[in-house]
């Protein structure tokens, strides 16, 4: 199965234009860590970035990401922190594979899209690095294109049913 391929279909356009946006570019730009890939899909005029701390009690949530520029700087970290590191599969179909992102709900010119990740990427040395939590993204659409407004990310997830292991 390729875990790359966009769930939904080029005729569902709003759904089909997110998923690639918020999937594909925010996958394909961390690989080769590449905020040009991801950084034109951010709407930087009144942009906020909530890290829920994997906690689901917004008293401890803090604004992590005031700008667009201070989530650049903490994805790019990510990337190369990620990049270094020594993995025993490709990356990008890891990353893929990890991440869901189906729940898209588009009102107007406004949307909301969940985006999870629950799975392990296989490390050379034997070991796995876990994957395992979700986010939340806004999004308009502005001059006719999707842009994240904003989010709240590493909120927990554990998939229906029960199922902690993945």
């Amino acid at each position: 199965m390729a875990y790359d391929t966009n769930p939904f279909a080029p005729s569902d356009q709003e759904r089909h234009a997110i998923w690639e946006m918020l999937v594909r570019k925010d996958v394909d730009g961390f690989v080769n860590e590449d905020w040009s890939i991801f950084g034109g899909s951010f709407k930087s005029d009144g942009f906020c970035g909530l890290d829920a701390k994997r906690s689901l009690d917004p008293a401890v949530w803090e604004v992590r990401f005031p700008t667009v520029e201070a989530y650049r700087d903490a994805w790019l970290g990510d990337a190369r922190r990620a990049a270094a590191t020594d993995y025993a599969e490709n990356r990008r179909d890891a990353l893929f594979r990890a991440t869901d992102m189906l729940d898209i709900r588009v009102e107007g010119h406004t949307a909301t899209a969940r985006k999870t990740f629950d799975d392990a990427i296989a490390l050379a040395d034997g070991g796995s690095q876990r994957l395992n939590w979700q986010s939340v993204f806004f999004c308009a659409k502005d001059h006719g294109a999707w842009k994240i407004t904003g989010f709240v990310g590493f909120l927990p997830f554990q998939r229906s049913g029960g199922r902690e292991d993945a």
